[in-house]
């Protein structure tokens, strides 16, 4: 990589969670049919928070659940190692319910596709919905978020890497030039 430029930094990344958890309060039908998805890795600690915020401010703590994707990958077999399988963990029956899938980044649209590929193996919720720190764009499939923390305008050449304290050990949001291409 080459440049790195932060493009959000903890407090704006604070910032846009909060709104998307008000956000998450206003839309939604009923909280109590909730339930909270996060996309291993970073997806995780931004469902995390959200949830916290919303307990904050409702009362109400949703259920979680993680999704490893790996399995659901359209890819896997141009992998060229074996990827490392964590698990996807669903502590709460989904049928019926409205899913919220949780991810840092939505670029072409597969990692969101394998999630709904993740949760339908579970389940049959009534709605899913998508929420996204950044939406960098590129689509590839007919996919969009429901929620979006910030939208940023890319090139192919560049990459958004968001960083998360429990992660990485600082949160704020980068974009990097690739390098040789």
């Amino acid at each position: 990589m080459k440049k790195r430029v932060q493009i959000l930094t903890e407090t704006e990344v604070k910032r846009a969670l909060m709104r998307l958890s008000y956000e998450i309060i206003e839309k939604s039908e009923d909280l109590d049919k909730v339930v909270l998805a996060g996309i291993h890795t970073r997806g995780i600690p931004i469902a995390e928070t959200i949830r916290d915020n919303i307990e904050k401010h409702t009362g109400k703590k949703l259920p979680f659940c993680t999704l490893d994707i790996t399995f659901y990958r359209d890819d896997l077999s141009k992998k060229g190692e074996l990827p490392e399988v964590i698990g996807s963990e669903f502590p709460v029956d989904i049928n019926g319910k409205e899913v919220i899938i949780f991810d840092d980044v939505l670029y072409t649209g597969r990692t969101a596709r394998a999630a709904i590929d993740s949760i339908f193996a579970k389940g049959r919720p009534k709605r899913i919905s998508l929420c996204v720190l950044i939406d960098r764009g590129h689509r590839e499939l007919p996919i969009r978020p429901d929620y979006i923390g910030k939208n940023v305008p890319t090139s192919q050449k560049e990459v958004i890497k968001v960083n998360i304290e429990s992660i990485d050990g600082k949160t704020d949001v980068e974009i990097l030039d690739k390098e040789g291409d």
